[in-house]
């Protein structure tokens, strides 16, 4: 054991994590030269396409160190905000961190809460400037925001080039010497914790571990501490790029197991595998509970599919334990789920997901967030959905979640970030200057203003070098009105949204112009109207494709005329009585591209 290092790798986007570890598998042999490839740990064709890590991988990794041999677990982590869970569950499997810093643009948002993440588990933390090959780096200024932020002597900092290939040996070297070995005993009862787990079609669900205590062997019989079930362990091995079975695996070690295991439910993040013969007293203390952030209406395309899109969810829920989901039913469009995601990128990438590996084409409702409503009898309720509202006349308070946001730019873009926490509702909370180039600001803002397009604008404004990070800080009271959209007089309630009542007005506005777009004409006028309650705020019409009636009137009197455009008018009303609106799936996300 004392041989074992469990590590993971934790920075902010595109500061050179994946790159990193392809160097650490070339640099132990891991991998032959023909399987190596750029980005070898993301193993998702999405995670390929869009270039970012949205799955933490294992690896395992053999290493001589003074002619020792060493055993290195290795877990790339994603450094998107919205895939936080994946990074906080990466971290509670290891024993030490290399938080990974990019020389051209030095510490930024996700950075520090990855670290704060890896503190408050104790975890030894190994700091690395990466990319000191580029021209524009700035190696001196950022290991001094290094030391400032760890707290480490200057000589800890490791400079490295991913690209390259610079200065990996001197990271091995400072793991095998910096992280501690595992904690735990081989004499104890069986304790292994399950961090991961992913489905297969031909094997049931295999399910990622990390022994706490104890050895596990192959045959053995196991059970699962929380939901109780035994199982035996019909094959258990360690993961390098493949699976590769083993008789047994010791304390401090990571590894899977498949039991044949086929419902999902069955599995759960964060359980604890233990022998049925001389089982554990107790479980792991798990991970904290997944708060997801924005709410979203999932429904297939094909009412039919039902059944399917709820077997696909399950089989993704396996692969990320950070996506909630629940039935509910809507007018518009049937039978369908409600689910949780931790922000528009994974609610995205779900969507993407759902098509690729399921096949299931899905429809998604306007994201919104989670609201308490206090009732005029004293009730507080949580509404996820605005359909699901009560009464107005029954509402006594609505409060809405509020955030603490992080941000980190260059000095000059300071006005342009205020002046848009401004228009969101944000409240200052604090500044701080990390160099005479750099500032922090903090601010309280609501969680809804944010969902939909604050970190593009942010992006944008501050071209690229503004890094945002949040956290949820409770709710606060607000002034919020119910805003319906109309069609033909008929409520789409999939179109409804909670928004304060300084923004109804416009925000109405500009949804029923966008809507008059997207939604094709009909053979009969159609009205489009945004609403509070009953009171119409603003509308817009659809006008109907018509047959020129009258081209056979050649001259004569206007009478004949008129009467043929009456009948036709009558033939429209009594149309518009029968005719349903289809709403295109370009409308419900237009909703999202409003500016």
């Amino acid at each position: 054991m004392k041989n074992i290092r469990n590590f993971c790798i934790i920075a902010h986007i595109d500061h050179g994590k994946s790159t990193l570890a392809d160097r650490l598998l070339e640099a132990t042999h891991t991998l032959s030269a023909r399987e190596m490839e750029a980005q070898v740990l993301d193993s998702m064709e999405l995670e390929k396409e869009k270039g970012i890590t949205i799955k933490s991988h294992a690896i395992q990794m053999n290493y001589v160190h003074d002619g020792d041999n060493y055993v290195l677990n290795l877990i790339d982590t994603p450094g998107h905000v919205d895939f936080s869970y994946e990074v906080s569950r990466a971290i509670a499997s290891c024993e030490g961190a290399l938080l990974v810093v990019d020389a051209t643009q030095g510490i930024q948002a996700q950075t520090i809460s990855n670290l704060y993440l890896a503190l408050n588990h104790n975890l030894e933390i190994i700091p690395v400037i990466n990319k000191i090959d580029m021209d524009a780096a700035m190696v001196e200024d950022v290991r001094d925001q290094i030391v400032d932020l760890v707290g480490c002597r200057p000589d800890e900092v490791l400079c490295t080039s991913a690209r390259t290939g610079i200065g990996v040996n001197d990271i091995l070297h400072a793991i095998i010497q910096r992280v501690p070995p595992p904690a735990g005993s081989e004499d104890e009862p069986l304790q292994a914790l399950i961090f991961d787990s992913v489905f297969n079609s031909f094997r049931g669900i295999i399910a990622y571990f990390k022994v706490q205590n104890g050895v596990i062997r192959k045959g053995d019989k196991v059970k699962f501490f929380n939901t109780g079930k035994e199982y035996e362990a019909d094959e258990i091995g360690i993961l390098q790029l493949k699976m590769c079975p083993r008789s047994e695996i010791r304390t401090g070690d990571v590894g899977y197991i498949i039991s044949g295991i086929k419902t999902a439910p069955e599995v759960k993040v964060g359980d604890t595998i233990t022998h049925v013969e001389h089982p554990c007293r107790e479980a792991i203390a798990g991970f904290e509970e997944v708060k997801p952030m924005v709410f979203a209406g999932l429904y297939p395309v094909d009412a039919d599919e039902y059944e399917d899109l709820r077997a696909s969810i399950e089989k993704l829920q396996l692969n990320d334990a950070s996506l909630t989901f629940e039935p509910e039913s809507s007018l518009a469009l049937g039978f369908g789920f409600r689910c949780g995601f931790l922000g528009l990128l994974h609610m995205e990438i779900i969507q993407e997901r759902l098509y690729r590996e399921f096949n299931m084409d899905v429809i998604t409702t306007v994201p919104n967030v989670s609201y308490i409503v206090h009732t005029t009898q004293g009730d507080a309720l949580h509404v996820h959905n605005p359909s699901g509202l009560p009464a107005p006349t029954l509402i006594a308070r609505i409060d809405e979640p509020y955030i603490r946001a992080q941000i980190i730019s260059k000095s000059e873009y300071y006005g342009a970030i205020m002046k848009l926490c401004l228009d969101k509702r944000g409240v200052l909370k604090g500044q701080h200057y990390l160099t005479s180039e750099r500032v922090e600001l903090t601010y309280d803002m609501p969680l809804a203003e944010i969902v939909f397009d604050f970190y593009d604008k942010l992006k944008s404004i501050s071209r690229g070098y503004a890094s945002f990070d949040y956290h949820t800080i409770g709710y606060e009271q607000a002034d919020l009105v119910k805003l319906d959209i109309l069609l033909n007089g008929e409520q789409v309630d999939a179109l409804s949204c909670l928004i304060h009542r300084s923004n109804a007005y416009d925000f109405g506005r500009r949804m029923c112009e966008k809507l008059k777009e997207l939604i094709p004409r009909q053979q009969f006028d159609i009205a489009v109207q945004a609403a509070i309650g009953a009171k119409i705020i603003a509308r817009e019409t659809i006008k109907a494709l018509r047959k020129d009636v009258t081209a056979k009137c050649y001259g004569g009197d206007i009478t004949r005329k008129r009467k043929l455009l009456e009948k036709q008018k009558k033939g429209k009303k009594r149309m518009r009585q029968v005719g349903n609106v289809e709403v295109p799936q370009q409308a419900f996300l237009a909703v999202l591209k409003l500016d």
